[in-house]
């Protein structure tokens, strides 16, 4: 049986012995055992055996397991195959390729193949810049990962990380035409990523990078970006960062407070807590915390991870000691990137009035929302179940789409910070309340207006290499 069975409905594939098991006393086992069946499909049978799926709903998917063992202990039957709604999308992968134009000649052939492809083949090797006006590479995207941390997974390698992957394709592809593709490297070696990253660069016009574990994500993107002349964009860091700050604007005008002069705690110092940090020091604040499992990170207790050691320097100007409840006291801020269940009540009681909570951790928040309801002025969190998400979809397609249409050779601050503004501005003032502070994942607004916020951006910066047309 496959892994994270979690759906109210499944299909089971049973082999049933014709001479070994009424049909009917296999419907009575599963209807026993919490299952009801709602469809019976059959797929082969001979004169010995029969081949059905069978689907069932079940009110309660925790006792599907159970089921399952008594099926499998039934003389005569042999299952197959297991799957919900959510293993089927996924068979065979969610993603494909299609040609732009189709070949029904030999003269097609000739113009897209050999011989008179090799005329587009010498126009790029002359001027190598062609490559973005007559390939791919102009609307390419490739999402790279190792595998190594996957959200809510961990470290469950390439393979398994593919099919998050392809849904970034997919997502890239729905939200803003970019084609993008799944890269799963089969290493986590820094200098290996960093060597094949390079390797495959040619056929993309960007990398995105995803699910790479801390601290070497740092290293691998900040080599990439020096060493690339496309734009490399950690989504787990910058993304996250990007679309916090977006709902951070916001909560800060529900509250009416200002970015400068409040007090911020950060809980989690590792790939997205540092991204998120230095984007909110960019846009003006002044006071943040950061928080880890030794408690708060101040430039008088030296520390020999690299990437806290700056941490350190950066931040915490009161020098404050102490576990997070004590730094959080007299607090207007909490962004939480740890785990599930470390905040409590008392913790947000203790901050400043109208405390603004953002529990992202996921699948568990940092403390459940309606916990504190009546004590937090704005919450926010990872998850779609709650108001105000802080997604990552809210960002990448569109920072990319104005990437590419500019040909931007990077995504610098600039850039990060207008997709936030953009993000944020998708509100109109008269919509804006506690509970809606940030865009849903599907409003096609948001992404047209990163995209032209970010090229304006990078224009301004002097990173376009082109101008599209609507900006001419």
């Amino acid at each position: 049986m496959q892994s994270g069975i979690g759906g109210k409905n499944i299909i089971l594939r049973l082999e049933i012995s014709i001479e070994q098991v009424k049909f009917g006393q296999l419907i009575t086992l599963i209807n026993d055992n919490g299952g009801d069946v709602i469809a019976i499909d059959v797929i082969r049978t001979s004169e010995s055996v029969t081949v059905r799926d069978i689907t069932v709903t079940f009110t309660d998917p925790t006792i599907i397991d159970r089921m399952l063992e008594r099926i499998r202990q039934t003389p005569g039957v042999r299952v197959l195959s297991v799957s919900d709604r959510t293993f089927l999308l996924h068979l065979g992968g969610k993603i494909e390729m299609q040609p732009k134009v189709p070949i029904q000649n030999r003269d097609d052939l000739s113009r897209v193949y050999t011989p008179d492809v090799a005329r587009v083949c010498m126009a790029i090797h002359e001027d190598q810049t062609n490559a973005f006006k007559l390939t791919i590479k102009r609307n390419t995207v490739a999402v790279v990962s190792d595998g190594s941390a996957v959200l809510g997974l961990g470290n469950i390698g390439p393979y398994a990380a593919m099919p998050v992957m392809e849904g970034k394709a997919m997502l890239f592809k729905q939200l803003a035409g970019v084609d993008a593709f799944p890269i799963c490297l089969d290493t986590q070696d820094t200098e290996e990523i960093i060597r094949a990253v390079k390797q495959l660069a040619p056929g993309f016009g960007g990398i995105n990078l995803e699910d790479i574990a801390s601290p070497r994500c740092f290293e691998i993107e900040e080599r990439l970006r020096e060493e690339l002349d496309i734009p490399v964009f950690h989504d787990d860091q910058h993304g996250t960062a990007v679309v916090l700050y977006a709902g951070l604007i916001n909560a800060l005008k529900v509250v009416k407070k200002s970015l400068a002069e409040v007090k911020i705690v950060v809980c989690g110092i590792g790939a997205a807590g540092v991204a998120c940090t230095k984007i909110l020091l960019s846009a003006g604040a002044t006071n943040i915390v950061g928080v880890d499992k030794n408690g708060a990170l101040s430039a008088d207790q030296p520390d020999p991870h690299p990437m806290w050691e700056w941490y350190a320097q950066h931040t915490n100007p009161n020098r404050q000691k102490g576990s997070l409840s004590e730094v959080l006291r007299g607090a207007d801020v909490f962004i939480g990137l740890s785990a599930g269940g470390i905040l409590q009540r008392e913790d947000v009681m203790g901050m400043n009035e109208d405390p603004i909570v953002f529990t992202m951790a996921n699948p568990t928040p940092e403390i459940q929302p309606e916990l504190i309801e009546d004590v937090a002025a704005v919450i926010a969190t990872g998850r779609s179940d709650y108001p105000n998400q802080i997604n990552n979809v809210l960002c990448f397609p569109g920072i990319f789409r104005a990437a590419l249409d500019c040909r931007s050779g990077e995504i610098n601050e600039a850039m990060k910070l207008a997709a936030s503004e953009a993000i944020a501005g998708t509100i109109r003032p008269e919509e804006l309340n506690r509970l809606y502070i940030i865009p849903g994942v599907f409003n096609e607004e948001a992404v047209q207006r990163v995209r032209q916020k970010v090229i304006q951006a990078a224009m301004e910066t002097g990173v376009a290499r082109r101008i599209p047309r609507d900006f001419r």
